[in-house]
């Protein structure tokens, strides 16, 4: 991506939540952005995973740019190529976590069947076989996370991007989701972090801090 605006009006005051960004992300990388509640990092999130459009600037993924694509075909990308893991988790409350997990493949139009397999299959490699067929209301925290990121997982995105994802657990729960972000980048998937515990940036091979819509490399670690 290279100079990313993105803008917002309150009143008649203008901030710039994203402020002239450029950024390269190359396959396999694992990079955590950090900074202070209101930083901008929520808004750069949203602009990379097609949620959102940036007021100016390219956005380029697999050497095409993608921002002034329709709706239909960003959220087309989107499905296809990036998958995603919140702080709220965001699981159906109704559905199993083997159900929640097909979801995405389902709107893909991969068969009932096919996903089925293609779910417990990444639902075992999470350790969570023997909880597929419980609700959410049923899981700890750590294993709402994990059927979270076996979700975002299961359709094989090239990014997975990660808002905040362990927000809301506990210490030594946060850490194992941890390692299993790192065992995932150690096989190859590039993940992005945001977060504003630098313990949990460190984790990750890059981190890179946002202040008033602007981003800056911090290290490499």
């Amino acid at each position: 991506m290279d100079s990313l605006v993105k803008k917002f009006h309150l009143g008649d005051e203008t901030i710039a939540a994203v402020n002239n960004v450029s950024l390269e992300i190359e396959e396999g990388d694992f990079v955590a952005i950090v900074g202070p509640s209101g930083s901008g990092k929520s808004t750069l999130m949203n602009i990379l995973g097609l949620l959102d459009r940036a007021d100016e600037g390219t956005y380029i993924i697999d050497e095409s740019e993608v921002t002034g694509l329709s709706d239909d075909r960003q959220a087309e990308i989107r499905n296809r190529k990036i998958g995603f893991v919140f702080q709220s988790f965001y699981l159906l409350q109704k559905l199993t976590a083997m159900e929640n997990v097909m979801v995405p493949l389902l709107y893909r139009g991969i068969s009932e069947r096919e996903a089925k397999v293609m779910a417990g299959d990444m639902l075992d490699r999470l350790k969570l076989a023997d909880r597929k067929d419980h609700v959410p209301s049923q899981l700890s925290g750590g294993q709402q996370q994990r059927v979270a990121i076996a979700r975002a997982l299961v359709g094989k995105p090239e990014l997975v991007l990660a808002d905040e994802p362990t927000g809301a657990l506990d210490q030594a729960t946060g850490r194992e989701i941890m390692d299993i972000f790192r065992q995932l980048n150690d096989k190859g998937q590039t993940i992005i972090i945001i977060t504003h515990d630098m313990s949990i940036a460190k984790r990750a091979r890059r981190i890179l801090s946002m202040e008033d819509g602007r981003l800056r490399e911090e290290t490499d670690i």
